[in-house]
Parts: structure tokens; C-alpha cells; sequence
């Protein structure tokens, strides 16, 4: 599917330098509405910086571009980052609330109504642990809640780093369940994996970060 309308993400040559350490040279990338772009790459490669840019959370040392309409380097992407949603290795959820409870409290701040909060956790198989304190969790399980939340902000970009970390083959077709959400509703998505493999059928194209930069892989279905 080819983009509509202005890209959703759109970086020019972007590098960073963690300190005297250059992770990013010149990466351009755009990603448009209704579009999904899988992202390989050697473990230290930079996928995860790429990810931070991209949320607005991490500067670039050089070049620029746009996230949802926001130049990055200017105060209004403080505004689009609430329309971002990046699952990144580490759960963001309070441990010493329940499932339950630690989307409710994501519903309230969205205004939703509570009963949000129970149907995104029932949509991803987790009905029966609402009452288990995040804690007490397995690591499958906290990326099952991971995705709940996801599903209950409704992103317009959704950044996955190791989409299918902590999932096993059963749960598998959640990341599948988000991507098509996001993507239907015009938003865009990055998903990062060490198997291309799984990341084919959800993407539109595929692109490689080595040495700190991009470059096409595939398009999906391209490779058996």
C-alpha cells in the first residue's frame, strides 16, 4: 500500500552521537498513512535510537524531519506524543498495580470509559490474570498487556521494538490484530525484529540499519 496524503514520519539525514560515538549517519525514512515498515539489523545496530527518534524522545545530532507533522527538532512534538505508542523491551506498567488497574488508569487519562481497560485486556487473552499485579506476571504476559494498551490508545504511529519478544506462536497473531488497527485507521507502524521472517506479512517493505544506515531489503513477499 503506497502512502496517502503527507508521510506520517519523515527523517532527512538524521545522525546521532551517543557521546563521542556516532549510532545514526544520514538515515532518511519515510513512512506514509496506512503504511507498515519492518526494520532488521544487527544487535547495536541503532534500531532502537531510530525507535527513540522517532517518539520524539531522543534529539538528533544532525539533520531533521517531521513525526506526525511535528518538525522533531521543535517544541510541538512535545504535542504529538501522546499519539505515539513505542512497546520497547522494558514494560511500561506500574509493577505494584494490577493488570487491571494499570489500564484503567491509562483509560481514565484518555477519558475513556473503565470497561476500556477490561475489553482490551479480554481481546488479548488476559481476561482471567485483570487481578494479577504486573509484578507477578510472566514476561509473555506483560506484552500481552503491552498490546492492550496499545490497542486502548489507539495510536496514529506505532513503534515496535522486537515485536515479537516474550510472544508465544499463539499470541503471535496479536501483533498482526495491532498492526492492521493502526494501519486501518490511517496510522502508520515500524516494526523491529530479528526475524524477517515474521515481520513479511506485516509490512509493506522491509529496510536494514547497518552502520548506522539504511537500506532497502525487500518488499514484502519478495523473498520466499
Amino acid at each position: 500500500m503506497g502512502p496517502v496524503g503527507p508521510p506520517l514520519a519523515a527523517l532527512r539525514g538524521v545522525g546521532v552521537r551517543l557521546g563521542a560515538t556516532p549510532v545514526l549517519r544520514a538515515v532518511d525514512l519515510e513512512v506514509g498513512a496506512g503504511q507498515a515498515v519492518g526494520l532488521v539489523g544487527a544487535n547495536g545496530s541503532g534500531k532502537t535510537t531510530l525507535l527513540r527518534v522517532l517518539a520524539t524522545l531522543l534529539p538528533s545530532t544532525s539533520g531533521g524531519g517531521t513525526v506526525l507533522g511535528a518538525p522533531l527538532d521543535a517544541p510541538a512534538r512535545l504535542a504529538v506524543r501522546p499519539a505515539i505508542a513505542l512497546l520497547g523491551h522494558a514494560p511500561a506498567l506500574y509493577p505494584q498495580l494490577t493488570l487491571d488497574e494499570n489500564l484503567a488508569l491509562v483509560a481514565r487519562l484518555l477519558g475513556e470509559r473503565p470497561g476500556r481497560a477490561a475489553q482490551a485486556l479480554e481481546v488479548v487473552g488476559l481476561a482471567g490474570a485483570r487481578q494479577r499485579r504486573a509484578a507477578h506476571c510472566s514476561q509473555g504476559m506483560l506484552r500481552r498487556a503491552e498490546l492492550a494498551r496499545a490497542l486502548l490508545t489507539r495510536p496514529r504511529l506505532l513503534l515496535l521494538d522486537e515485536a515479537h519478544a516474550g510472544l508465544d506462536p499463539a499470541a503471535s497473531g496479536l501483533v498482526a490484530l495491532l498492526v492492521d488497527d493502526v494501519r486501518g485507521r490511517g496510522g502508520a507502524a515500524v516494526l523491529v525484529s530479528h526475524q524477517p521472517r515474521r515481520l513479511r506479512p506485516l509490512v509493506d517493505r522491509i529496510v536494514e540499519l547497518a552502520d548506522g544506515r539504511l537500506r532497502p531489503v525487500e518488499e514484502a513477499g519478495d523473498a520466499p
